[in-house]
């Protein structure tokens, strides 16, 4: 597996970040297709709707989420299977729009992905 990395969506992309992949079930607020400059848009991969809520974000929730968003990452090998494959392809840049550089889900996928290589993902 190629490199995986993060970045928010608001920092300007890079010919290192190889495909691009953005990971928020909504799109981010105020940036056009142009401006995101992702090649594939796996809303899918975000948190559901309540979960992200139920985070908002807080730090005193980070361990939690974690857990509740791997549960859910379980759920979905076919994504993490399609994430994998890109990763095995060349460098993958997961892009949020979270403001944390730490506490986001793309940290988590990341993390998820790194943990399921050298399988076929999650329940293989």
């Amino acid at each position: 597996m190629h490199e995986i990395k993060t970045k928010r969506v608001y920092d300007p992309p890079a010919p290192g970040d190889g495909t691009r992949v953005l990971v928020d079930r909504l799109w981010p607020r105020g940036l056009t297709k142009e401006k995101v400059k992702a090649d594939l848009w796996l809303k899918e991969a975000g948190p559901s709707n309540e979960l992200r809520k139920w985070f908002h974000h807080e730090s005193a929730n980070w361990t939690e989420f974690k857990t509740r968003y791997e549960q859910e990452l379980s759920a979905k090998p076919e994504i993490i299977r399609e994430l994998m494959a890109m990763a095995s392809k060349g460098p993958l840049t997961l892009v949020y729009s979270a403001h944390s550089e730490e506490e986001n889900q793309a940290v988590v996928i990341k993390e998820f992905l790194l943990k399921h290589q050298g399988t076929k993902g999650p329940d293989v």
